[in-house]
């Protein structure tokens, strides 16, 4: 448990903070106590900066209670890797008992804390704390967030020592507590990557890498938790879709300390027994897993070296893991894709401004066949497009002289809004829509992008879907699903069994990425785990913003405000720009700069 700061004096101070670099300075407690009276909330700060390590300070001689639970508090959002101050403000049991990695939960405030029963309880020796706020995520024992609504409240029960007379907390609720801004500071969002176990993999060259957010620790070890993180296995919601190449029960050797790689940036990581014998391409599946999870921590990984039993297993650097295994945020598409005003496809190159865009080659873009929205296959071979009154869906090469043929599928919809979605190809050139016909609403797949559709099923959807976005994972999907009047964004799981022709598919593990949102208008995958999205919660304005998967929102500055947006794409390259069809047309963000103006036309799309 923890608790969010605002930076008054008080009369102990609750902790110490130190510059990582250049000296050590010690600041007073951030939180006010009272001398007498109930234990009040303890008040959201902004964030610190990064450089700033947080480490808590013992209870004072002779503290109080309501001393005891606020320094207990504030020691829960140190940086004490192992809480060994914050033990020291429970009764050795309790300090035994206590198990803080169980889980975390964030509120939305700090806990405020207030004494129970009529005053003087201290003449007793004992007293008890309830703590309040409102919920707001969860973390829990696999690091995996999520979304938590609702009140919550806690207690912790004090006692004094006969013989020292100090007070020491005897009974308290496992896991921490603690505030957004606390949460911020202390915890970061990883990738973990595994990779996918569905049938459609079995048939290809390389194994494609799925994204598992976790949190850690920002300034504990990040990089010796993450690889723990990763070598315990998947996330329980990611965990049927995918598996590990490190062989069951594979940990960090005994005794293997922290993690940090030399000054060649090659990190080694020395395992335990199990991971002895393994051959050589199942190494480099596990050494390419720990190079995608590591990619982004600092310092920089380059090579990984994998060791177990003394020996050495493999060797892999970046570059070899990226030919060892598909990982889609590396796959740079040539072109972006959109509708002009003559309702054909056309195309300019990827992250080019100009403004003249080239006719798509293929029948889609000669312009036989008015369209209303477009989806290019990931390798830019094929492109499906929905008529112009959203009933009949297309698919034609994007070669010069192909012909369109008759449509694929057909809604029987009443009026536009209740016929197609715009389609969206996987990464196995699978072809996703839904049809949003009320009297018969349904999402299809049609494999290798052909044939007869393959309706999946949707056991737990509550709701219509009004798109449909597949991750270039092939494992994942994002649908904004109406209900009620409310359009939500909801990431599901894509089972499959049988082999491909013979499958049987559905979406499951259904959970809204935008719980505070009830208006999502238009959305698109941006990165391994994220995405864009553009909405509004109740009685605010239309907004875009980041997203991950799991409902957490990253650290990274949300897109600049952007009027009258009607779609939205992004590529899993993040040096892409951001493209969308607002009131001013085709738009695009460079990084670091504004809006800008490409050209008049609608439905623009990165392939995927």
């Amino acid at each position: 448990m923890g608790a969010d700061r605002e930076g008054r004096g008080r009369r102990t101070p609750a902790r110490v903070m130190a510059y990582a670099a250049g000296g050590v300075l010690l600041l007073a407690g951030c939180a006010s106590m009272p001398d007498s009276g109930d234990l009040r909330g303890v008040e959201s700060t902004p964030r610190q900066d990064t450089q700033v390590r947080v480490f808590a300070v013992p209870p004072g001689e002779d503290a109080p209670p309501s001393e005891i639970v606020q320094g207990f508090l504030e020691a829960l959002t140190s940086d004490d890797p192992h809480y060994r101050t914050a033990r020291q403000y429970l009764t050795a049991e309790a300090a035994k008992t206590w198990r803080p990695e169980v889980s975390t939960t964030v509120l939305t405030d700090g806990p405020g804390a207030k004494a129970e029963g009529p005053g003087g309880l201290e003449d007793t020796g004992e007293i008890t704390y309830r703590l309040t706020g409102a919920k707001m995520a969860t973390v829990d024992a696999q690091q995996a967030y999520a979304p938590a609504t609702g009140a919550y409240g806690r207690t912790v029960h004090l006692t004094q020592d006969a013989k020292t007379e100090q007070w020491r907390i005897d009974a308290l609720p496992q896991g921490v507590v603690m505030g957004e801004s606390d949460f911020q500071r202390n915890y970061m969002s990883v990738n973990k990557y595994y990779f996918a176990s569905n049938a459609v993999e079995a048939g290809d060259s390389q194994p494609t890498a799925v994204a598992d957010p976790v949190y850690v620790r920002r300034r504990v070890e990040p990089m010796t938790q993450t690889v723990r993180s990763l070598l315990t296995g998947p996330t329980r919601w990611l965990g049927p879709v995918v598996r590990s190449s490190f062989p069951t029960g594979t940990a960090l050797a005994k005794g293997a300390g922290a993690l940090t790689p030399d000054d060649r940036n090659k990190l080694t990581v020395p395992l335990n027994d199990k991971a002895a014998g393994i051959g050589t391409n199942r190494c480099q599946e596990m050494a390419a897993q720990l190079l995608f999870t590591l990619q982004n921590l600092s310092p920089a990984v380059d090579e990984v070296e994998l060791r177990a039993d003394g020996a050495e297993l493999c060797s892999l650097t970046q570059e070899a893991a990226d030919a060892a295994a598909f990982r889609s945020s590396v796959r740079r598409p040539d072109y972006l894709y959109f509708v002009d005003a003559k309702d054909r496809l056309v195309r300019i190159p990827a992250g080019s401004a100009d403004p003249e865009p080239d006719q798509a080659p293929g029948a889609l873009g000669e312009g036989d066949t008015a369209l209303r929205s477009v989806a290019v296959s990931r390798d830019e071979h094929a492109a499906a497009g929905v008529g112009l009154d959203g009933r009949s869906l297309y698919v034609g090469s994007l070669v010069s002289g192909g012909s369109l043929g008759e449509p694929l599928l057909r809604s029987q919809g009443r009026t536009e809004q209740d016929r197609l979605t715009t389609p969206s190809w996987d990464a196995h050139d699978g072809l996703w829509v839904a049809d949003r016909d009320p009297d018969h609403s349904r999402l299809l797949l049609f494999e290798e992008g052909k044939g007869d559709p393959l309706e999946v099923r949707t056991p737990h959807l509550d709701g219509r879907i009004q798109a449909v976005r597949v991750a270039a994972d092939g494992v994942r999907i994002a649908l904004v699903v109406e209900k009620g009047g409310k359009k939500t964004l909801l990431i599901g799981l894509i089972e499959r069994e049988g082999k491909p022709g013979k499958q049987a598919v559905r979406v499951v593990e259904l959970r809204s990425a935008t719980p505070e949102l009830e208006e999502v208008t238009a959305m698109s995958w941006a990165g391994d785990s994220r995405l864009v999205v553009v909405g509004r919660e109740h009685g605010g304005v239309e907004q875009m913003r980041y997203v991950q998967v799991d409902g957490s929102t990253p650290d990274v500055p949300a897109p600049a405000a952007l009027t009258g947006v009607k779609d939205v794409t992004a590529a899993e390259d993040d040096q892409l720009p951001l493209v969308a069809y607002s009131v001013d047309g085709i738009v695009r963000l460079p990084s670091g700069a504004q809006w800008q103006k490409v050209t008049e036309g609608t439905a623009p799309i990165y392939p995927g």
